[in-house]
């Protein structure tokens, strides 16, 4: 409820001011090659936000590369740099050489010009489900170079890219207390509760959800000092009989009632810089 009424207030400032004016907020944010100035703040939620005094990933680490540079979305606010480099060093502990770290931020944050409804506030970060086989990529390789599925072809079962070390490194991500969420499609989520025979705590972070089979997606809590809204809290329990359920209905696709459209749903990728939060105004302005 809260949220409707932020973005109607929203749109009735939108309404107040020429298009020109007022121009769409993915334009804007994706316009910026570096962060602005001042202390780190995640600013909004992460799907209409933004965010300042965020830190970069450096392209290539002793345990990560980031792919895709042409994209400059390997940024965040310091707590997921942190946080990034700390999953790469658990990578190779858990056997890999390390990470490939897919889209995270843009420089300042806010809507994408393509791509990701999310990823606003510098909280959310795509990691990629294929095993390092070089720390060494060039900037051309790492545009060329896929990663892959972990979900066999009819998305029933696990292929053979699976291994164990991934469930490690999602368990690693999942404890950490700074993880909100974990995105990963829901074969993958069943397998890791058939696996786990230790604490399951964990597992109540790892959500399922569909196209989330070549990279698994990690999203931080707000961090101190930062003004965001904080998304629900997960739903108690571990989760994986409602991930069980995702895939009974991919077999049998007749067990789900359709669900009409909602008629007021918008990507942010339409939302004009009004639609933002207040404070997106001046990051958008700043140094």
């Amino acid at each position: 409820m809260i949220r409707k009424i932020l973005t109607t207030a929203a749109l009735v400032v939108g309404l107040a001011l020429p298009a020109m004016a007022d121009p769409l907020a993915k334009d804007v944010f994706g316009s910026f090659r570096s962060a602005s100035q001042g202390a780190a703040v995640s600013i909004g939620f992460y799907s209409q936000g933004c965010g300042q005094g965020f830190a970069q990933l450096p392209e290539t680490g002793p345990s990560w590369q980031a792919m895709r540079l042409s994209r400059n979305r390997n940024w965040g606010h310091p707590e997921l740099v942190s946080f990034l480099v700390g999953l790469s060093q658990a990578a190779q502990q858990a056997g890999w050489r390390g990470l490939y770290v897919g889209d995270m931020s843009q420089p300042r944050g806010g809507p994408m010009v393509s791509g990701h409804a999310s990823h606003q506030m510098g909280l959310d970060a795509d990691i990629w489900m294929l095993p390092p086989p070089s720390l060494s990529l060039s900037p051309g390789q790492r545009e060329s170079l896929s990663s892959v599925s972990v979900v066999d072809g009819r998305g029933t079962g696990l292929s053979g890219n699976w291994t164990p070390s991934h469930m490690s490194i999602m368990r690693a991500a999942a404890r950490d207390p700074r993880v909100e969420r974990i995105f990963v499609d829901p074969v993958v989520k069943v397998a890791m509760c058939q696996m786990e025979r230790g604490n399951r705590n964990w597992l109540r972070k790892v959500r399922p959800l569909n196209d989330h089979d070549y990279h698994f997606h990690v999203r931080l809590t707000c961090p101190r000092g930062s003004i965001c809204r904080q998304q629900d809290a997960p739903p108690p329990g571990d989760g994986c009989a409602e991930a069980a359920e995702w895939i009974q209905n991919r077999i049998n696709p007749s067990r789900v009632k359709p669900t009409p459209p909602d008629p007021n749903y918008r990507h942010p990728r339409t939302y004009r810089l009004s639609e933002l939060p207040s404070q997106c105004t001046n990051v958008a302005s700043a140094p």
